[in-house]
């Protein structure tokens, strides 16, 4: 729950406040962009919702991951329904972003051969029976070590199996299955694995039916240069070997959609974001070379 005690004095006044625990992870500058902004490193309400934005504003509060999202008038509950939210064809953005992942996104995909989560939400009571009427979950697929979260939680919940890489099996000592290696893996037909180290050394994306690509946090879409970006500054292993990661990426598979862990997510043809990830391997290697002729 919000504090009204620790209200950020930079909110413009009205109903609506972030306050002062919040951790900057820009969950909900993702979900509602035109009531949040970003002040001095903490998202902050730059302006009232109206009747069209509320919603928005309802998902990011529940997805706030240090719960610093509030009304002032006390007692208003979110309406229902609101998470899972269906992006497309079937997968859906969790919410509830969780904080020991410092607010990751995390997904959910219903499918014939298997429902999945990828990455996982804080758990959720309402949430998990959301899920349970979809029919569950069958897998957990980790991206990385950073993110797992309520993961084991989830998994025990509805029997599901459970997969990281095999380099980061220390941060999910309940996995059942461990990706090992650097070659395509099948999880359940048109749902492959794939280790792109870089972000940390065992970090791993998950593609859906050459639609769907579950990132992590190797790559995001940038709102600030409306474009498919990296983290170059939170790269906890190597630079060089995320770029050639997702040269690798680019010339195995292909995807419409990128989900994030951290950072927007964006569809654009398959084509456009080929050629969108190519350019971004060049930029990135580019970096590399400067850096190293220093």
């Amino acid at each position: 729950m919000a504090r009204l005690d620790l209200v950020n004095p930079a909110n413009v006044p009205g109903e609506w406040y972030v306050d002062t625990r919040c951790i900057d992870c820009d969950a909900c500058r993702q979900i509602a962009g035109d009531v949040f902004a970003d002040d001095a490193g903490l998202s902050i309400v730059a302006a009232q919702p109206g009747p069209d934005d509320e919603q928005a504003a309802w998902r990011a509060s529940l997805a706030c991951p240090t719960q610093s999202i509030g009304t002032r008038t006390l007692h208003r509950r979110p309406p229902p329904g609101l998470f899972p939210q269906e992006l497309d064809d079937g997968v859906f953005y969790c919410g509830y972003n969780h904080e020991a992942s410092f607010g990751a996104n995390a997904f959910f995909a219903v499918r014939p051969e298997g429902n999945f989560l990828v990455d996982s939400p804080r758990w959720n009571r309402r949430l998990a029976d959301s899920i349970a009427s979809f029919g569950g979950i069958r897998h957990v697929l980790l991206t990385h070590q950073d993110d797992v979260a309520d993961a084991h939680r989830w998994a025990e919940r509805f029997d599901a199996r459970v997969w990281i890489h095999a380099i980061e099996a220390d941060a999910a000592p309940f996995a059942t299955d461990l990706i090992d290696g650097f070659e395509l893996v099948e999880i359940q037909p048109a749902l492959h694995a794939l280790a792109i180290p870089g972000h940390t050394r065992g970090s791993t994306a998950f593609v859906l039916e050459d639609k769907f690509l579950f990132s992590g946090d190797s790559l995001y879409w940038s709102r600030d240069s409306n474009d498919l970006a990296a983290h170059r500054h939170a790269t906890w292993y190597s630079w060089s070997e995320q770029a050639r990661s997702l040269e690798r990426l680019a010339h195995t598979c292909r995807f419409e959609w990128v989900l994030a862990g951290h950072g927007d997510r964006c569809r654009r043809p398959a084509d456009e974001m080929h050629a969108r990830l190519i350019a971004l391997v060049g930029r990135m290697s580019d970096d590399v070379g400067t850096r190293r002729r220093r």
